[in-house]
């Protein structure tokens, strides 16, 4: 694979591990949009660990998905 090929697959993993990750540990806070919230939106989101989260879990997925292209394990290149 080339480099620009690495690159896009780490953005498409990256982007599919935030939707992932995103729910996880948040609570919704008992607001009314009278009070200036909306009652889907968390209390407290926790975006920097949710970004370092995404970002570990989308290194770890690539890696593997760079590993099983790469290596005859897999068995993709049999055919080519």
């Amino acid at each position: 694979m080339g480099i620009a090929t690495l690159v896009a697959l780490y953005f498409v993993v990256w982007w599919l591990a935030l939707f992932v990750v995103l729910p996880f540990g948040t609570r919704p806070r008992d607001a009314t949009p009278e009070e200036g919230g909306w009652r889907g939106t968390p209390e407290r989101p926790y975006m920097a660990r949710k970004l370092l989260a995404t970002t570990v879990l989308a290194a770890v997925i690539w890696g593997l998905v760079w590993y099983l292209t790469e290596t005859d394990w897999f068995g993709v290149r049999e055919g080519l």
